[in-house]
């Protein structure tokens, strides 16, 4: 039975790496073990690990869901200087989604549920009685 999981990006330079991804997570991470890596739980059970080391090529993008893509979209280009990126959607898909990389080559993304109340059934599904 699988319960909980961790994704790991690799950064070169791990002090500038923790600044960026505290600032697209909006916050500081919940743990650091050792010198070189951070970790965020993204959701509960779901975990975003930041280690110094060489980037693996080819991987992701690893998606995020946003409330808004756009908001979203216009607050990273300006806080964290990445190049504007392009929102995709296609009529067969309940999302619009957006892929952009990090300094270091990770690829990232957003997404965005098109049916607000899909979204808040995910959102009961992941956080529970939790406030949101």
């Amino acid at each position: 039975m699988m319960f909980e999981m961790t994704i790991q990006l690799r950064v070169t330079d791990f002090e500038k790496g923790q600044k960026w991804y505290e600032t697209l997570l909006k916050r500081r991470p919940d743990f650091m073990p050792h010198e070189g890596f951070a970790e965020w739980e993204v959701i509960p059970g779901c975990w975003l690990q930041v280690a110094e080391g060489i980037p693996s090529e080819g991987s992701g993008p690893l998606r995020l869901a946003v409330n808004n893509l756009e908001a979203e979209q216009e607050r990273i280009v300006k806080e964290l200087n990445v190049d504007h990126f392009e929102i995709y959607a296609l009529d067969e898909v309940p999302v619009r989604w957006g892929t952009f990389t990090d300094p270091w080559g990770n690829q990232l993304g957003f997404f965005e549920y098109l049916d607000k109340n899909e979204q808040n059934e995910v959102m009961k599904k992941v956080w529970g009685n939790h406030v949101i």
